[in-house]
């Protein structure tokens, strides 16, 4: 059983990913409502440990917990964290390891954490509660720095206009709530064929940064390089093209599959010894049932993997 008011996604796909066994550890990297660690400890006799580096987050998994007596660990951490704590916790290496990088349901939901641009919230967006927020971003970085942000993690075409049109509109008062700068975004970004609202991007720019999300990933993927047995598998649950990007270039280059840089040079054959088996090139994705169900499924791309028995590459160096 999870949260109340939490669904996860692809659930059953990332279940079916992991095979959890009896006796096996595995690790759940993003605990949110807890759907993907019931479900394996459910699926077989196994143990979690779950990480979420937001602390509302580790007091609800108290409750999951409990229903699961000395089989769930729920602690604080980020995915960069993820070596530490199974060097705290796990005796040893673990059998797989689950990133789930969308933002929990009770984080968009929870008006005050500020991540949603469709109800009105102080501008925050920070997930473990610490750090810079999404306003000391939109009312102190320059107008160059905004639209270098905004056009690089947002994928937002007209990043320089909104930016503008931000810097414009601190002058006469400090942004300080969502329904305030999706307004201003909405102001110069027309509405998408499909429907999306124009201020999407912009929100998520601002919450890769604050939260340092595609740094956290990169981090996150080389410690599941570490934890992982001969065998472990890791799954991977990406929501928007820059972060499948990362995923996909991490598990090209760790399984000896990046191309040559050009064809009129030697084949490399040096290097690292691959450290993972990709389970499938292309990802899988969700169902149009689960989508009907679900919506903010509709992006999900699941990538799996297994570990070799070849030393991590940043041990192999």
């Amino acid at each position: 059983m999870t949260a109340p008011g939490h669904v996860s996604v692809l659930l059953d796909q990332v279940i079916a990913a992991l095979g959890p066994r009896a006796g096996e550890t595995l690790v759940d990297a993003t605990f949110g409502g807890g759907g993907y660690s019931a479900g394996l400890l459910d699926a077989a006799d196994c143990c979690v440990l779950a990480l979420d580096r937001d602390p509302e987050a580790v007091v609800r998994g108290r409750d999951i917990a409990a229903r699961y007596p000395g089989r769930l660990t729920v602690v604080e951490g980020r995915f960069s964290g993820l070596g530490d704590a199974v060097s705290r916790y796990v005796a040893g290496t673990v059998d797989g390891v689950v990133f789930d990088l969308g933002v929990s349901s009770f984080q968009l939901d929870e008006l005050e954490r500020g991540f949603s641009f469709r109800h009105d919230g102080p501008l925050d967006m920070r997930m473990g509660g610490d750090g810079r927020s999404a306003a000391d971003a939109v009312n102190h970085l320059t107008e160059v720095e905004l639209a270098d942000l905004i056009g690089r993690l947002g994928e937002e075409r007209r990043a320089r206009a909104v930016a503008r049109a931000i810097v414009a509109a601190r002058r006469a008062a400090p942004v300080a709530r969502t329904s305030e700068l999706a307004e201003i975004v909405r102001g110069v970004v027309r509405r998408s064929p499909d429907g999306i609202d124009p201020a999407t991007r912009t929100f998520q720019a601002l919450r890769l940064w604050v939260n340092d999300e595609l740094g956290e990933l990169e981090q996150g993927l080389v410690a599941a390089e570490a934890v992982l047995r001969e065998g472990g598998r890791l799954v991977v649950v990406a929501f928007h093209s820059l972060e499948d990007r990362i995923v996909k270039r991490f598990l090209t280059e760790r399984s000896g599959a990046a191309a040559n840089p050009s064809r009129h040079m030697p084949v490399a054959t040096s290097g690292p010894a691959p450290t993972f088996r990709v389970v499938s090139r292309k990802p899988l994705g969700p169902t149009d049932d689960e989508i009907a169900d679900n919506p903010r499924a509709r992006s999900a791309r699941l990538r799996v993997a297994v570990r070799t028995d070849a030393p991590a590459w940043r041990d192999a160096a």
